[in-house]
């Protein structure tokens, strides 16, 4: 036993969480060994910190978004990208494309690698830059591999889907509709959600649990790419996403 409880108890909850998704607090309790009392006490606590977040209507808690930047700050360390920059490099001299590494940060995506292929346009997508998650091929890749409650955590309302070039979701419906796209093929996609003239596809890389922890894609300017040559530039992209994945110690989902 822990010589402190409370702490073991808090840990202990949200590792659950991250391995099954929302549930009942009566649930997690029995799951848990733990009092209903104390359940109650420590989501309270958590919830106010955002660790987990409260479904109301479903009577659900599930993971809230400082988790998520929690996990996803470890991602951004020089270890994943050590891991994925030779990753990278191999994936661009394959396509001929830059390709880049995101992780997911609320509900944005911060890149922290980009391997740009010789005589290419620079992109948006530079070391350091935010971009709105649900406009990006590499954060649909991400929040496909999350679970729905979740996804719906990150985008409660219509204020959370912010515009770039006046293409991609505007509201839940239309980002599930692209993130079941996405799970049914593998691979996530946009095509000038981010930059007129631009795609990108992506995969997501996952931890030891098959939960996502970034998003490998390769951009190109549509004009370079016919659309029948995606699919093909995608599978590249999903082999490279599901090298580094071994490469992390993760699992492929």
């Amino acid at each position: 036993m822990s010589d402190v409880p409370a702490a073991d108890a808090t840990a202990r909850l949200l590792r659950h969480l991250s391995r099954t998704g929302p549930l009942r607090a009566a649930a997690l309790a029995t799951a848990l060994g733990l009092p209903r009392s104390t359940t109650y006490h420590l989501l309270t606590v958590l919830a106010e910190h955002g660790f987990v977040v409260h479904l109301r209507e479903e009577r659900l808690y599930g993971l809230g978004v400082t988790a998520f930047e929690l996990g996803t700050a470890y991602s951004r360390q020089a270890p994943l990208a050590r891991a994925a920059r030779p990753v990278l490099a191999r994936l661009v001299d394959q396509v001929g494309q830059s390709a880049h590494l995101a992780v997911l940060h609320g509900n944005e995506v911060l890149y922290v690698l980009e391997e740009r292929a010789p005589r290419r346009a620079p992109l948006v997508t530079d070391v350091g830059v935010r971009l709105p998650a649900h406009l990006t091929a590499s954060g649909r890749a991400i929040l496909a591999a999350l679970p729905s409650a979740q996804v719906r955590a990150l985008f409660p309302d219509a204020d959370a889907f912010v515009d770039r070039t006046g293409k991609g979701p505007h509201r839940l419906s239309e980002l599930r509709t692209l993130l079941v796209d996405a799970r049914r093929t593998g691979w996530a996609s946009e095509d000038g959600d981010v930059t007129p003239g631009f795609a990108s596809v992506a995969s997501a890389v996952t931890d030891h649990t098959g939960h996502p922890i970034a998003g490998l894609a390769v951009t190109f300017a549509r004009a370079d790419v016919p659309e029948e040559a995606w699919p093909r530039l995608a599978e590249a992209t999903a082999r490279a996403a599901a090298e580094l994945t071994r490469r992390v110690g993760g699992s492929p989902r």
